[in-house]
């Protein structure tokens, strides 16, 4: 019990404000540690998330088995080396993403640019986490789409999920431990069910829907270039409660509990999607790989509970994240905070009013600009960090500064070339050029950028004044430049 409580529990000497608002704006205190097994625990929650069925029957049904392992590997590796890094910059520091932004390019206001686009990110993974678990209970009780009354049954889930996740990480570990163990019972249900009911199609027969080109295997690349840096920055969210001492192979840790059993998920998508395709095969092929569909068709009533009790696992994490990032960019835009639950108030208004009128059908330009972002942004900050500061020295790599007194409203370096890399990648986007490229020059060009201004500026956006109160070990002459 003791090892149980020091590996999977979090910290214990706690206030209840502070579980409530868990240092959204400011940084980690050390007494508000978590350990790396209890993080897993949670990070859990997203793996298990429904879409990765969808996720990995698409990448199927472009390129096919085995092709599909070369995304899924990118994927792996690219989002291991994202999120380790993150995760020991963020546990270091104790601070959110957003907040380490400021510091790394962008300055403050630069920064809440950013955080607002990433709220903005998880107010749409929210409707579309909800969407599915509420498509299947319409499913299940014979209820029309988008009418009154399956956005009643969005509401109300919603709402659950709003209370589960009211008190922060310290509910967020309760409910994600729990919760894996009734999700692992209900998809060992659901596999012997397919296994006793239907011929079960396996890897050999996973045939893509159109042949293969070099089109479809640069989409299958898109596809999994949109996930390696969402979801290192998914677990930089909960990794930040690490010890200040986790280092890189803690964060490693960390983004390999979290993704194996997601890469798992993406394989065991195309096994009930192909074997449902070939045993039913009166539907599009999309059809099998929608959960709210595909469980419910299988299990009956069983299946919507499981997929009710999942996509409550995925949710309320995209409701924390939320939160954070909409946190940190009103406090600096509008310095208006009225506290992080309330943000997530506002993310269960939006998602029930753009469930109700049906926005996701227009969505999909909007969602791949704002990936284009997320990945750009992550990259510069990872240049910053690495390029900008370690190898040429233009700043303090070890440590990263985060309140205003010392920082410019804005870092030109860094906002300029997110800007210019954004337009690059919607260039593609409107196919001046073939689409699957976009993240990836999107990505390039922006770092790039932001090297070639960083040089050009000297670094001497990174300080309005140097903080002196900061242990560093930046050279000094390097120093008494910052003004």
């Amino acid at each position: 019990m003791r090892i149980f409580d020091s590996w999977f529990k979090g910290p214990s000497n706690t206030s209840r404000s502070e579980n409530i608002e868990d240092y959204a704006i400011k940084k980690i205190p050390s007494h508000y540690r978590w350990p790396i097994p209890a993080i897993i625990l949670v990070l859990i929650g997203n793996s298990t998330a429904l879409f990765f069925f969808t996720f990995g029957a698409k990448l199927s049904f472009t390129v096919g088995w085995p092709l599909m392992l070369l995304p899924l590997t990118y994927l792996f590796i690219g989002s291991s080396l994202i999120g380790m890094v993150m995760i020991h910059l963020a546990s270091k520091e104790g601070l959110t993403v957003d907040m380490m932004t400021r510091g790394m390019g962008f300055g403050y206001i630069g920064s809440a640019v950013t955080s607002f686009i990433y709220g903005i990110n998880f107010i749409f993974y929210f409707l579309l986490e909800g969407t599915i678990v509420t498509n299947a209970i319409s499913f299940s009780f014979n209820l029309q789409v988008h009418s009154f009354e399956s956005i009643m049954v969005f509401a109300a889930v919603g709402l659950l999920k709003l209370v589960l996740v009211w008190y922060g990480m310290k509910e967020l570990q309760i409910f994600q431990t729990w919760g894996a163990l009734l999700y692992s019972v209900l998809l060992g249900v659901a596999i012997y069910m397919l296994v006793s009911n239907f011929d079960v199609v396996g890897p050999s027969q996973w045939l893509p829907i159109e042949p293969i080109s070099i089109d479809s295997l640069g989409m299958a690349f898109m596809l999994a270039n949109g996930q390696v840096v969402f979801q290192g920055l998914m677990a930089t969210d909960y990794g930040r409660f690490a010890k200040s001492d986790t280092g890189y192979r803690g964060g490693f840790i960390c983004m390999v509990g979290m993704l194996a059993p997601l890469i798992g998920n993406m394989l065991i998508g195309p096994l009930f999607a192909y074997t449902l395709m070939h045993s039913m095969n009166d539907k599009s092929a999309m059809t099998y790989a929608d959960p709210g569909y595909i469980f419910p068709l299988i299990m009956g009533v069983w299946g919507s509970i499981f997929v009710l009790i999942t996509q409550i696992r995925i949710n309320v994490m995209n409701l924390y994240s939320a939160s954070l990032a909409l946190s940190n960019s009103f406090s600096l835009i509008f310095n208006f905070t009225p506290g992080r639950p309330w943000w997530m108030v506002a993310v269960y208004i939006f998602g029930c009013f753009f469930y109700a009128v049906n926005i996701l059908n227009y969505l999909d330009i909007f969602l791949a600009i704002t990936g284009i972002l997320t990945n750009t942004w992550i990259l510069i900050l990872l240049v910053d960090h690495f390029i900008c500061k370690k190898l040429l020295n233009y700043g303090p790599s070890d440590f990263v500064e985060y309140r205003r007194p010392f920082l410019f409203k804005w870092n030109p370096t860094g906002v300029f070339s997110l800007a210019i890399g954004v337009i690059i990648g919607a260039i593609g986007v409107l196919e001046f050029y073939p689409i699957y490229y976009s993240s990836f020059l999107a990505m390039i060009s922006g770092a790039i950028i932001h090297i070639i201004l960083t040089i050009m500026t000297n670094g001497q956006y990174y300080f309005a004044k140097f903080p002196t109160d900061r242990e560093t070990k930046w050279n000094e002459s390097l120093k008494r430049e910052v003004k």
